[in-house]
């Protein structure tokens, strides 16, 4: 049976947690900065986690992390 393979794209923009969570960057941090307070901006620079309904199916796309 071959090895399963990872979505590459998605392994370089997801990292697993300690606790087995899927921490991901926001988005709306890339262009038309200047209409944003700089305190979203500040927000938007912290990593989130993925959400509990996306969970399942991005963990299946990147089997081995």
């Amino acid at each position: 049976m071959p090895k399963q393979r990872s979505k590459r794209a998605l392994r370089k923009r997801v990292k697993l947690t300690g606790r087995g969570h899927l921490r991901r960057h926001r988005a709306y941090k890339s262009h038309i900065l200047t209409k944003k307070t700089t305190k979203r901006k500040r927000a938007l620079d912290m990593p989130g986690l993925v959400s509990k309904a996306d969970q399942k199916n991005v963990a299946a796309m990147i089997p081995y992390k």
